[in-house]
C-alpha cells in the first residue's frame, strides 16, 4: 500500500503523523511511504532522514493526498486538506468530529474511510491511541497552570508548591482518566494541594490507593463541583466521553464564583470542553478571561512538545497503520473490533453512534 504523511497545517502543529523509524518498518514491510517536504522538521528530523529510512519525499501535500492509498496525519484534517480526500481513500488521524459538524460534514462529502484515533478501542474498553497525548496534555496543564498563576501572566501569584509556612496552592482536576492522573502525578510531585473528582468510585479508590493518600478523592456531584471550585487556584478539565461531546460540568456562575487571577484548563476542548466559558484557542493566542479567570483551551496541547508527543504516539500507532496497509480496511476491520470502533466516516456515512448523536446525524 502507498502510504502518505502530508505536513500538519493546524495553528503551531509541529507533529508529524511517522516518525523515520517507523517509515522503516513499513518499507520493510513491502510498503511505499510519500512524506511531504518539511513535514518532519518540528520534532527535528529532516527530509535526509526519512530518506534514509526508505521513504519519497512529496513537494506538496497535494502531492501526497492524490498518490496515497493511506494518509496517516495527527491533527484533524482542515476543511482544505477534508478537500483533497478522495472516494475510497483512508484516513487514519484524530478527529474529535463530535464538537466539529463542518469537518464531518466535509468528510461525507469526500467518500473517504476516516478513521480517528481517539475511539479505536483497546482491551477493556481502553483507548490506546488517545492515551499517550490524554499523558501528554495532563502533564502540560499543571507545568502550563503554574505559569499562568504568575503575577506577571495574569494569575492571582500562587506557587502551586509553596514553601514552608504558607499553602500549597489548589489544584481540581475534574476526571479520573488518563489525562487527569497524569496531571494528578506532576500536581503532587510540585507538593500542590490536589483534589480529583470523578463519578466512578472503584476509579476513585485506585486512585487513592496508587497516590497513597496524597491526594483528595471526592465523588461528583453538583454540590460538590460548585463547592471545590470557589477555592481552587487551578481548574483542570479532563472528562472524555470516548466520541461524544464533553459535559458541561462548571456553568458559568461557578466560573463567576471563582477567586480572581485562578486559571482554567481545558484539556477536553477537542470534544467542545466541559466548562460553559470554554471556547477553543490556539498556541499563538492561547488564553482570555471570563469573570477575572483565566482560560486556557489550546486544542492542539501536546503540539508544544512535539518531539515527546510523536515519539509516544507513533508508538502506539504504528501497529495500527501496519495492519491497515497489510490487510487493507475491510480485512482489517474485520479482524480487529477495536480498530472498527475507530471508523467514524464511511464512504458517505457517518458510521459511529455517538458521533451521530451529538451532531444529530
Amino acid at each position: 500500500m502507498r502510504v502518505g504523511v502530508p505536513k500538519e497545517i493546524k495553528n503551531h502543529e509541529y507533529r508529524v503523523g511517522l516518525t523515520p523509524s517507523s517509515v522503516r518498518e513499513l518499507v520493510l514491510g513491502g510498503h511505499e511511504v510519500l512524506i511531504e517536504r518539511e513535514a518532519g522538521r518540528g520534532i527535528g528530523c529532516t527530509n535526509d532522514d526519512y530518506i534514509l529510512a526508505g521513504a519519497r519525499i512529496a513537494d506538496s501535500a497535494n502531492v501526497v493526498f492524490n498518490n496515497a492509498d493511506l494518509v496517516v496525519k495527527v491533527k484533524e484534517p482542515q476543511l482544505s486538506e477534508c478537500a483533497q480526500l478522495r472516494p475510497g481513500q483512508l484516513l487514519f488521524t484524530y478527529l474529535h468530529l463530535a464538537a466539529d459538524r463542518p469537518q464531518a460534514e466535509a468528510l461525507i462529502r469526500s467518500g473517504a474511510h476516516a478513521i480517528a484515533y481517539e475511539t479505536v478501542e483497546g482491551p477493556l474498553g481502553t483507548l490506546p491511541l488517545l492515551t499517550p497525548m490524554s499523558e501528554v496534555a495532563g502533564r502540560m496543564s499543571v507545568q502550563v497552570g503554574a505559569s499562568l498563576l504568575q503575577r506577571n501572566m495574569g494569575g492571582a501569584g500562587v506557587l502551586l508548591g509553596g514553601v514552608p509556612g504558607t499553602p500549597s496552592g489548589r489544584i481540581l482536576i475534574l476526571g479520573g482518566g488518563a489525562s487527569g492522573t497524569a496531571a494528578a502525578e506532576i500536581a503532587v510531585g510540585m507538593r500542590a494541594d490536589v483534589t480529583i473528582i470523578d463519578k466512578s468510585l472503584p476509579r476513585l479508590r485506585e486512585l487513592d490507593a496508587r497516590f497513597g493518600g496524597h491526594i483528595r478523592t471526592l465523588a461528583a456531584s453538583l454540590d460538590v463541583i460548585e463547592k471545590e471550585i470557589r477555592d481552587a487556584d487551578l481548574v483542570i478539565g479532563a472528562v472524555l466521553i470516548p466520541g461524544a461531546a464533553a459535559p458541561k460540568l462548571v456553568s458559568e456562575a461557578m466560573v463567576a464564583s471563582m477567586k480572581p487571577g485562578s486559571v482554567l484548563i481545558d484539556i477536553a476542548i477537542d470534544q467542545g470542553g466541559c466548562f460553559a466559558t470554554s471556547r477553543p484557542t490556539s498556541h499563538e493566542e492561547p488564553t482570555y478571561q471570563v469573570h477575572g479567570v483565566t482560560h486556557y483551551c489550546v486544542t492542539n496541547m501536546p503540539g508544544a512538545v512535539p518531539r515527546t508527543s510523536t515519539l509516544a504516539l507513533n508508538a502506539a500507532t504504528l501497529p495500527y497503520v501496519q495492519r491497515l496497509a497489510n490487510l487493507g480496511l475491510d480485512a482489517a476491520l474485520a479482524a480487529d473490533p477495536g480498530l472498527r470502533a475507530g471508523l467514524n466516516i464511511s464512504a458517505g456515512q457517518v458510521v459511529s453512534r455517538p458521533v451521530a448523536q451529538a451532531l444529530g446525524l
